[in-house]
């Protein structure tokens, strides 16, 4: 039995968890900042690495007091040095630093990106037994900074397929429902928008020749943006002219009557074409047995229905706990790190763009 003791602080979550062997889950503890962030419609960076100093140690001996474990039992810890913000990664960091120095712990830098994937490594607590996932599998990581398809050949065996050119797709999400005035975070309220809504009504682009396996939503939320334009137009009222004015047309958006199921639910489907057909295709031209779907946008449930519609192979995603940023995905990261006797030095530093190739091997 091998327990690994996670730390994720990336961005605006605090979480510590303890995962055995990598696959099966001990105690998973996550302190949210959703309610700190909402006032500025998007994470605060300043005021994220402040709170998280006020609640990395308590969540740390949560995560240990649940797993019914001391410091002897562990075997290593697993913190995230990268990508993310630099403060918040800072303050996770050093604290698995401390850790693994007091208590003669081997340490483990955990590439953010590749603690996402390791999400489908979790086995789900409703279910008795799960099959490992097998190579060679495309993996679709969908965030609000990362939209990446991934040919993965083997642990720590990355090559990038294929990223976002501008917004992530969790970072569209965002932005539109800022613009629609839905609030944050996005992901969960469009979804929840759309659902009464004509994902035909409006005919929004996909941007599928930007590259073969690269992303682009730019467009899509500037389109969006025309539209809300176009209505309030017709309605007798004035929108803001540039693109970019998003707070000011969600604003505006919100004093007048919108089709908001319509255009949330047009939105998404552009979005999870785009998703789906680029995944597709890569399965297609690399001959994947399979797909896993990892990051925070893997938690909608159009995502999910139509990737396992549309692919020709199996499909598989976390539950949608483990989708959001959280620590049990570090420490199972961190286990197939530790088994295949990868360590990192106690001059670990932070790297906020550390891309997933850098963690390969």
């Amino acid at each position: 039995m091998t327990l690994v003791l996670g730390i994720e602080t990336s961005c605006d979550e605090t979480a510590a968890a303890v995962v055995e062997d990598g696959r099966s889950l001990r105690s998973n503890v996550v302190s949210s900042q959703i309610a700190l962030h909402q006032q500025y419609g998007g994470v605060f960076p300043e005021m994220a690495s402040r709170a998280h100093i006020v609640t990395i140690t308590p969540v740390i001996r949560q995560a240990l007091e649940q797993a019914g474990i001391g410091w002897d039992d562990l075997a290593a810890v697993a913190v995230v040095n990268g990508p993310g913000l630099a403060g918040s990664l800072l303050v996770g960091l050093n604290a698995g630093k401390a850790i693994a120095f007091a208590h003669g712990l081997p340490l483990l830098g955990i590439n953010h990106l590749e603690a996402h994937i390791y999400a489908n490594w979790l086995i789900p607590v409703s279910v008795q037994k799960l099959e490992e996932p097998w190579f060679p599998l495309v993996c679709l990581i969908v965030s609000g900074g990362h939209s990446d398809l991934i040919l993965m050949h083997g642990h720590h065996e990355y090559e990038l397929l294929g990223h976002t050119l501008d917004d992530a797709a969790g970072e569209a999400f965002d932005k539109v429902a800022r613009l629609l005035g839905l609030g944050y975070p996005g992901g969960p309220v469009i979804q929840r928008t759309a659902e009464g809504g004509n994902p035909e009504a409006f005919h929004f682009p996909r941007a599928l020749h930007v590259g073969q396996y690269d992303f682009s939503f730019s467009g899509l939320k500037t389109a969006v943006l025309r539209e809300v334009q176009l209505l309030r137009r017709a309605g007798g009222q004035e929108v803001a002219e540039r693109g970019e004015r998003l707070v000011d047309a969600g604003a505006a958006a919100a004093e007048v009557s919108l089709p908001l199921a319509d255009l949330a639910a047009s939105f998404q489907m552009a979005v999870i074409d785009a998703l789906v057909q680029k995944t597709a295709d890569a399965v297609a031209n690399y001959r994947a047995r399979l797909v896993l779907i990892a990051g925070g946008v893997a938690a909608n449930k159009l995502l999910r229905l139509e990737m396992t519609r549309r692919v020709p192979v199996e499909v598989r995603f976390p539950p949608v706990h483990f989708c959001t940023d959280n620590a049990a995905m570090v420490a199972s990261a961190g286990y197939y790190r530790f088994v295949s006797g990868l360590r990192s030095g106690l001059d670990l530093d932070v790297v906020p763009n550390l891309a997933l190739t850098d963690s390969a091997r």
